[in-house]
């Protein structure tokens, strides 16, 4: 029978309808185009992008210029621009601002054939590590309230250019989907003076039925309301508001994380479609310590259709208790040999 579920942090309802039968082996492999001749992003096309911003680079190399492992640009068509003033204004009944902000892309590695998971942990860690620069960097623009961080792999996902990268867009405002998180945790805290997502990890460890994996500082789990198959969180056992607490010991755990989170779904799914998203506090004065940074990752396995826009409901065909165990069976040892013989 369906299954109604409530998301208890901002109170989103959900369908759990497995009698629609996507069962985790259902899913169809999407093909991958493979086109390195012409891509901007691959060493020696530097010329073919804006100016890097930052770079982590081999000694002795020149900006935009190969020898780097990983470059932040602008980006080249950006949603957001930096220059100018917010001049918010009413019109009638209606409010505007000028399209400041900021919008810059991460190319994670110059190897054009590497995805995430082809990717060594120190890799992924410097990555991680790129984030927490532009953050710290971008955020002391006063124009600036919040910095979304998020990676979208493959065409139907919304990924323009096949070569590995995420991006980063500042805004001037708080979207309304964060607002959603903080006002949700704001509320279960005054109510129970304790952290919703704290009590969220608790009960998921104890209950041991959507886990991914327990990465001692980290866990990997599918949400009890997930809105989407595969729907995966990885969050942060100790209680952090912001992504920017972490200690740098722990990216390297955190990279462990996602590697292994990334491969699982990558094996369990015929490389899917996915995105992920970065969800940390925003940029103010107040101390938001009744929030818990996460990241969520979305495969794009099933479409949103008319249902789901008019409503607000989703419609999940596959129970996350089932995803879970699905992905918890997959051998990722097996995959990281298979990738080693490749490299040799």
């Amino acid at each position: 029978m369906p299954e109604l579920r409530k998301d208890p942090v901002i109170g989103r309802w959900v369908i759990i309808s497995t009698e629609r039968g996507r069962k985790p082996s259902s899913f169809i492999p999407v093909p991958k185009r493979r086109e390195a001749s012409l891509c901007p992003f691959c060493p020696g096309h530097e010329d073919s992008t804006p100016p890097e911003v930052m770079a982590y680079r081999a000694p002795g190399s020149e900006p935009n210029m190969p020898g780097w492992s990983l470059r932040v640009i602008s980006n080249k068509y950006p949603a957001l621009i930096i220059e100018g003033a917010l001049n918010r204004e009413p019109k009638g009944i209606y409010d505007r601002m000028n399209g400041i902000g900021a919008h810059e892309v991460i190319i994670e590695t110059p190897e054009h054939a590497h995805d995430m998971v082809d990717m060594k942990v120190d890799e992924i860690r410097d990555v991680l590590w790129a984030y927490r620069e532009r953050m710290i960097d971008l955020q002391r623009d006063i124009r600036f309230k919040y910095i979304q961080i998020f990676k979208n792999h493959g065409e139907e996902a919304g990924a323009s250019l096949e070569h590995s990268h995420s991006q980063l867009i500042a805004t001037p405002i708080i979207p309304k989907r964060v607002l959603e998180k903080l006002e949700g945790s704001r509320r279960y805290f005054e109510f129970k003076e304790r952290c919703i997502y704290c009590d969220i990890i608790r009960q998921e460890l104890g209950e041991n039925e959507r886990i991914v994996k327990d990465y001692d500082a980290y866990i990997s789990f599918e949400p009890f309301a997930s809105r989407f198959p595969f729907e995966t969180c990885i969050i942060p056992k100790a209680h952090q508001s912001s992504y920017l607490e972490i200690s740098k010991s722990d990216f390297y755990v955190l990279a462990s994380c996602l590697k292994d989170t990334l491969i699982r779904l990558r094996i369990a799914l015929n490389n899917p479609p996915f995105n992920y998203i970065l969800h940390t506090r925003p940029i103010s004065n107040e101390s938001h310590d009744y929030f818990h940074w996460h990241i969520e990752i979305i495969p794009k396995l099933t479409k949103v259709a008319g249902f789901e826009w008019g409503s607000g409901f989703y419609i999940n065909p596959t129970a996350p208790e089932d995803a879970a165990a699905f992905l918890r069976g997959i051998d990722v040892n097996e995959f990281e040999k298979m990738n080693a013989k490749k490299s040799n």
